[in-house]
Parts: structure tokens; sequence; C-alpha cells
């Protein structure tokens, strides 16, 4: 083996997922900097590194120095130090704050901040708070480091260090040593793949119970990610085999000791659920069975009266029925697709209440549906994670204990209630109050687990009033007509025109989608409607990847429609200043959501923060929480559920086959308030409208509400 040493001039390329760089370096006795390649990603401008290696010629990039080991160590000149500290490896100190310490410091600079640091007040435009934060970057960076090579010699992507490093602190490596199943458990992102990768390097045993538990527990989890609350024990046996390479004796040795010290719960003979699952089912169908009883309404017609005279609207009978429903049966679901008058109804419902001096509190599952809830009652709703007062340290501060305070509760945008937030909301409700569930059935299910409403209906044990009736003024929509036509198994109408709100572009060929959706969002839409093309148009996907995916569409539209040249790179992605992104997980902390979309204020590379404004609340993320953040000019129409746009765009090809459902573009289209455009080929919309198989999930809340099944606890 070779060796070379230089300084590091720049990182032309770096992947965080297996630590591959190219950097280029200066050294001395070669005139031009010299390319070097390999697993380098602990390494940062300005640093000088002794490297072991060979020499190659690369028929593209020309001469290369191949890395098999390296050392790195800080520089010792005024210039490298500078040009080290500028690089953004301490948070606190960009080029500007560098320049500054190494003129106060000179050969020094590096030996203060290590053993001085409360010397750096010396230096000009560095105060008390700043010294402080560059103490602690310098350390933790040092700390991540380790955490970096450590995860590198074992193969795994040092893009996860800093998550382990902020998780464990310098417990990190003795944590992860001690066992790394612990991380697919308690670090967000990553995930029992990893974690596995990381004990096998390490030489864990690949029979022992840990890593079948482990394993058994990710399958459970993955099946939760795709709806299911337990899966059968053939299902969780196979798919067990198939993720450990197990065999079946070994699995079901495992899960029959997970059951034994209740890791696991068997109930119905065959289903197997994670605990969490199964005790918010068994708790949902309680509460919801409990409240399911009928209270006499007197002077029911009088209230109506007065109901009809104070909103300035005539109700019909079907209507007229759900008011009355509402004010005799303590919990009712209200359900019906657009245009059928849910809102007027609800508004009727709530006004009915009030007139009898009760407490009515309204809430919806996402902050845009429950801006929208406010902007249409006229009252303040919160998002039901707001109304529980849930906190990261305490959880759920609203539960039996303490309680709500309300006569009724009314909940919209109910088909997306996963189980555990039902849960969660049943407990916190008040002895003697109402619960109303408003939503629409027909909508794609939650994209947590389990089928909240859906199975409530099904159940048949509760009062539902469905609303059919399409309304005079909403006949004119052709988005609202084309959703029931879909509903009903029909073809939509797609001629559009003058005065129209549901438009067809025709484009078989799938390659020249994404140039029609770029026009149609930077030119043709905003041209004819007048609106904002970031604020007023929203991409709705069926899928995430091709080229009529999300991926591919964001970075396009990104590209055409953000000319902001402020930028930061996490991982494979670029932000900008200006883009609009979502939230992809819950994060409490923050108090922002999964869904919640927003648009990027701030980029301060020096300090690693970005600031993000969601709804007019200005949210700050370190760098590296920047994985729970993904573009938003086209996401899913999973994730577009409980929203409303002006103008919804969505492509529809036969590439999309697995995700074309009736359900899925039934959703689509009613997230269109303004206009709807669908671009693709009428044979992906004419699969889509026919394909009403939609995915059954693994929940037993229908049976357990229509059978009141003693709990297997009991």
């Amino acid at each position: 083996m070779e060796t070379l040493a230089g300084m590091v001039e720049r990182i032309t390329f770096a992947n965080e997922e297996n630590g591959f760089c190219v950097i280029k370096i200066k050294s001395r006795g070669f005139h031009d900097l010299v390319t070097v390649v390999g697993n380098l990603a602990a390494v940062n401008v300005g640093a000088v590194v002794y490297l072991k290696g060979e020499w190659r010629i690369d028929g593209k990039y020309g001469k290369q120095f191949v890395v098999q080991d390296y050392r790195e160590t800080v520089p010792a000149t005024v210039a490298g130090i500078e040009k080290y500290l500028g690089s953004g490896l301490i948070k606190g100190i960009g080029p500007v704050n560098a320049k500054r310490i190494v003129c106060q410091f000179r050969e020094l600079t590096i030996q203060v901040i290590e053993e001085e640091p409360d010397r750096l007040i010396e230096v000009e435009g560095i105060g008390p708070k700043r010294v402080g934060m560059i103490k602690r970057a310098w350390e933790e960076q040092k700390e991540i480091k380790n955490v970096m090579l450590f995860l590198q010699s074992h193969g795994v992507s040092t893009s996860f260090a800093v998550k382990i490093y902020k998780a464990y602190g310098n417990k990190s490596i003795e944590v992860v040593k001690q066992n790394p199943y612990r991380l697919a458990d308690e670090i967000w992102g990553i995930g029992f793949r990893t974690a596995d990768k990381i004990a096998q390097k390490m030489g864990f045993d690949k029979d022992s119970y840990e890593r079948c538990r482990a394993g058994i527990i990710y399958v459970l989890n993955e099946l939760s990610n795709e709806g299911h609350c337990y899966a059968t024990r053939e299902q969780l046996v196979e798919e067990s085999v198939k993720i450990l390479e197990q065999s079946e004796e070994n699995i079901q040795e495992a899960v029959e000791q997970m059951l034994a010290a209740k890791a696991l719960i068997l109930d119905f003979e065959d289903a197997i659920y994670l605990p969490p699952f199964y005790f918010s089912e068994v708790g949902v169908a309680k509460l919801v069975s409990r409240l399911n009883t009928v209270q006499e309404q007197k002077d029911y017609g009088k209230i109506m009266a007065k109901v009809q005279k104070d909103c300035g609207i005539v109700y019909d009978e079907i209507q007229e029925a759900a008011i009355k429903t509402a004010l005799m049966a303590p919990f009712m679901v209200l359900t019906g697709g657009p245009g059928t008058g849910k809102t007027t109804t609800t508004l009727g419902i709530i006004q009915a209440f009030l007139s009898m001096g009760k407490k009515v509190l309204l809430a919806a599952p996402t902050g845009r549906a429950a801006k929208r809830m406010t902007e249409v009652t006229g009252l303040e709703a919160k998002t039901i994670h707001r109304l529980l007062e849930y906190s990261p340290a305490e959880g759920y501060k609203r539960n039996e204990q303490q309680p709500l305070v309300c006569d009724v509760l009314i909940i919209d945008e109910a088909s997306m209630i996963d189980l555990i937030l039902m849960y969660n909301l049943m407990k916190a409700v008040p002895a003697g109050a109402s619960v109303i569930l408003v939503g629409d059935a027909d909508q794609l299910p939650s994209v947590g687990a389990g089928n909240v409403l859906r199975d409530i209906i099904e159940s048949a044990c509760v009062h539902v009033v469905s609303l059919t009736r399409i309304f005079r003024q909403a006949q004119d929509s052709m988005i609202v007509l084309n959703a029931h036509r879909i509903n009903r198994g029909e073809f939509p109408q797609l001629r559009g025109g003058k005065n129209k709100d549901f438009f067809f572009v025709e484009e078989e060929v799938p390659e020249q989608i994404p140039e029609q959706i770029r026009k149609l969002c930077a030119t043709r839409l905003p041209g004819y409607f007048g609106v904002s093309p970031v604020h007023d148009i929203q991409v709705l996907c069926p899928m995430q990847r091709g080229e009529a995916g999300t991926g591919y569409l964001n970075a396009l539209l990104q590209e055409t429609l953000n000319p902001s040249q402020v930028v930061a790179k996490y991982g494979p992605t670029t932000f900008k200043t200006n883009d609009k992104v979502m939230q992809i997980k819950n994060n409490y902390d923050k108090g922002v959501f999964n869904g919640d979309i927003g648009v990027i204020k701030q980029i301060d590379l020096e300090d690693k923060k970005i600031v993000i404004s969601f709804d007019e609340n200005e949210i700050e993320y370190d760098l590296s929480e920047m994985d729970e953040v993904v573009l938003a000019y086209a996401i899913t129409v999973h994730k577009s559920q409980g929203s409303e746009y002006k103008i919804v765009v969505a492509p529809f090809t036969t590439q999309h086959f697995m995700m074309l459902q009736r359900n899925l573009l039934y959703t689509c289209v009613t997230r269109a308030k303004q206009a709807f455009v669908a671009v693709g080929s009428q044979k992906a919309l004419a699969m889509a409208v026919k394909n009403n198989k939609t995915t059954k999930r693994n929940t037993m809340l229908a049976r357990r509400i229509g059978e009141q099944k003693s709990p297997a606890w009991d």
C-alpha cells in the first residue's frame, strides 16, 4: 500500500448512507489538487489526512487515490485552521466567526478551543451564549465523529451518528455494543434491518432470542404501518421466517416466549397483537358501547325551529333526523360524501346544543382540518393532540383522571383517526357527554393502524346517519358529481370547458407526464385561475416512486418554482428557503404532526438550523432533524387526508396499477375546492374506478363492539 498526506480542500461528493466520499486534497509534491475516493465520511474540509491506499486510473475521472485506511488530524497552519473551522463542522462557527477567531489566536486556535474555550469571549462579536454553543458543539462533534467511525467500521450509515449521539450521549458506543437492537425500538429512522446489520457485524448470535424478538416486533410494526392492528399466527411466523432467515420452530418458540412474557397478546384464537394495539382496540370497543344508549329529548320541535331560525337554513328530512339523533344519542356518526350537507348539518347540531346551554368542543385530526372547522363554524377547533394537551414527557394530560370539560365533543374528518388516537380521545370524554363523529367513510382509511370510522359503522351497534342527497348548489360542480360517480363505480365525465372545475389532460406516455404537470403548475393554472403556483396548487400522487411519483416531481417543481439560492443539504435532499415542505412524523416537542405542511423561512448554516413556518407558527429545526421533513410540492394522496386545496393536479398512469383503487381516486378528487386536473391515461382512471377491492386491514374493532367480548386480561 502507498501513503499520501495532505489537507482537505473540498468534499466533492458524500454518500451519507454508506460513507463513500470523493474529496480533493492539497498534497506536497503535487501541482494540482489530488482526487481521493473511499470511505471518508467523518473527514472535514481543512483537516489534515494521512492516507493508505493505491493509485488507479479511472476511465472517466482520471487519476485517483483509492483509500483503504486513513487518519485525520486538525490542521496546523493558520489558513488550514480557518478553513477547518469555517467548513460548518462546529455549530456556532461559520466563515465569519472562523476568521475572527483565527485572527485572535493564530496557530493556538485549536488549543484554545480545546483547553481554554472561555477565552473565545475575547473575540469581537462572540458573546457568552455563543461561547457556550461552541463549547458544546466542539465536544459533541468529537463524540459524533467517534460514533461515525464506529458505525463505519461495522458497515452502517454514518448519517445515523448524530441521532444515536443525541439519544445516548457519551454512552452511545457502549449502548450499541451492548444491544444494537435497542436502536430499532428507540431511535426514529433506524429500523430492525439497520440494527441487525450492526449486530451481525459485531458477532451477535443469529439464532438468539433477542434477535428473534426484535425481528418479530419489527414485523408487527411494519404491519401496523400498513394499517393492521394484529397479525394472524401464520402471517407473523411466515413474515418473521423471511426477515430473520430462521426456521419456523425457532420463530414459534420465540412467539411463545413473548406471549408468556406479555410482550405479545393472543386473542380470538389467532390474532396476535402488540400490547398498545390490543388495549386500544378493547378500550375503544368498551367506551363506544358504554355511550351507546338513547336519551329522550323533550321539546325537540321547539329546539329545531330555533336552530333553523338562528342558522337561516331550512333542513331537509334526513338532516333534521341527524340533528334529532345527535340530541338523543350520546354516541353518533354523521357520514356523507361531498355536497351532501355534512357541514350545514354539523352547524345545526352545534347550534342545537348551544341553544340548550351546552358546552361544545370541536376537534379534527390535523391542523388544516381543525383550521377549516374553525372557519366554517366560527368556534375554535383544535387538533386532537392539542385538545388532549399532549406532551412528550407526560403523554396525554386529558384522560380518565382529568377528562375534557364539555357536554358535547364533535370530531370532524373522523376517517383519519387511527386506533390508538381514538382510544386516547375516548378515555378523555367526561361522564354524561355526547360524542359525534363526522366523516366520509368512503375515503382512504387512517395512515395509522385501524379502520376506526368504518369499523364503528359496520358494527351496526351505533347510531349512524348517512347523508345522500346532493344539494342543488353542489350539483353545478363536476368535482362533486364526479366524486359521486367514482364512488358508485361509474367512470367520471371528462369533458371540461368554461366555468367547469374538473379537467383531464390526456398523456399516454408516462415519461411526458412530469413535463405536463410542470407546465400546469408553473404557468397554465396560475394564469387561468390567478392563483399562487406554490401555495394554491397541490400535486397529489398515488405513489412516491417513478416519473409520476412524489420524489421526481418534487425535484422538478422545486427547480421550476423556487429560484432561491440559499440551500442546505440533508442526505439526498436539497432544501431551499421558500420551499414548501411537509412533516412526516409526529414531533410532540415541536408541536408539529405527520402531514403538516409549511414553508422554509430561514436557513442558517453557521448555526445549522432551519426555520419552518407552519400556519404562521415558526418552528426551529436542527439540520440533523431534517429527515423528519420532505419537499411537498407533490405529496401522496394518503398524506392529503383532512386537507383541502384550491387546485389539485394528479397524475394517473398504469405504472401506478398497484395503488389504483377507487377510494384513492375518490379521496384525491374530493381534496379539490376550485379545480381538479387529472393528467395521464383514461385506462388508468378506469382501473382505479373498477378496483373497489381495498386492502382489508386486520382489525377486530367492529366485532368487539358487537360482542363486547370480555378482554383477555380479565
